[in-house]
């Protein structure tokens, strides 16, 4: 089977990759801006003529898009998140290679959502951010588009590779700054938050399964299980070995704060203010529905969420 993979360099992309070339069946072939892609291109700038001549060309059975932006402006995020996208369907509809679509979405699309409640794939869309409004335009654009075409709406990613700017990756940095210092207290801002994590291994999986199967439409990837950013903080602390004590503030005015989760770091760090900890725009709560994917791709998430969080630790720990 061969597979086009455009951005295999990603967070995600990297083990979707690895992923791909460990099965003997598939034949890779990355599609990127770096260097190391093996065809460069700009999905974000690039024509749609340009990239119906390359799949022509290489005729694979497979395209996998784990390109985008999670960060930037609205300009931004519209030109990699949906400009892009729109490029990838202009150029297999004009392509004879008859290509599979498989688009990686984001719980983002979905928005706000009710406390202990769980979102399934027909859920009203309300994103509220520019970032989930982006990707469900990608999303609409695939459904819309005609093609053989399936979207995984990927809740929180966690483990190996967790982006330093990511609310996990800023709680494993300031713990690992706490450490080195020997701070015997550890305060942390907007850990209210609760977020469905899934660990990237457990979506590159879900990717395979997609790029196999005949499923179509959107289908959620996630643990099914919400999970405060607290209790997510107490299980870092633990695999890290941190014995010094977590004191969550809680915001009200004039409360300063030494790190706050899912906000970047500023020069006057030890006096920032308390700030909303996920700029998702997806509120305080967001928990998937995983049953479609059980049922359409027979895929179930298996790595905890405690070990993912103890390889996001390896890797912030390996900076000390």
């Amino acid at each position: 089977m061969r597979v086009l993979l455009i951005g295999a360099n990603g967070y995600l992309g990297r083990f979707v990759a690895d992923r791909l070339l460990a099965d003997p069946a598939v034949q890779l072939t990355a599609l990127g801006r770096g260097d190391d892609a093996d065809v460069r291109f700009d999905l974000a700038s690039g024509s749609p003529g340009a990239l119906t001549r390359f799949l022509d060309a290489v005729h694979p059975g497979v395209v996998i898009n784990c390109a985008g932006a999670t960060r930037g402006g609205a300009r931004d995020l519209t030109r990699h998140n949906t400009v892009a996208v729109a490029t990838v369907c202009e150029a297999l509809r004009r392509s004879g290679c008859g290509a599979r679509l498989v688009q990686i979405g984001c719980g983002a699309e979905y928005g706000p959502s009710q406390p202990g409640s769980s979102t399934a794939e027909d859920a009203v869309p309300r994103p509220g951010g520019p970032y989930g409004v982006s990707k469900l335009a990608a999303t609409e654009l695939v459904l819309g588009s005609g093609l053989d075409a399936v979207v995984l709406r990927v809740f929180s990613p966690a483990g190996p590779g967790t982006p330093a700017g990511s609310p996990l990756g800023r709680l494993a940095e300031a713990m690992r700054r706490a450490m080195q210092s020997g701070d015997g207290e550890l305060k942390l801002g907007g850990l209210g938050a609760q977020r469905d994590f899934v660990d990237v291994r457990d979506v590159a999986r879900a990717v395979h399964a997609a790029s196999l199967s005949a499923a179509q439409g959107a289908i959620n990837i996630g643990s099914g299980r919400a999970v405060r950013l607290r209790d997510a903080a107490a299980i870092l602390a633990r695999v890290a070995g941190y014995g010094g004590s977590l004191q969550e503030l809680d915001g009200t005015p004039g409360t300063h704060l030494r790190a706050t989760i899912g906000h970047p770091r500023t020069d006057s760090d030890h006096a920032a203010p308390v700030a909303y900890p996920y700029p998702d725009g997806c509120g305080n709560w967001q928990q998937a529905d995983v049953r479609t994917a059980r049922d359409r791709l027979g895929w179930r998430p298996r790595i905890n969420l405690e070990e993912s969080l103890a390889d996001i630790w390896m890797e912030a720990a390996c900076r000390i």
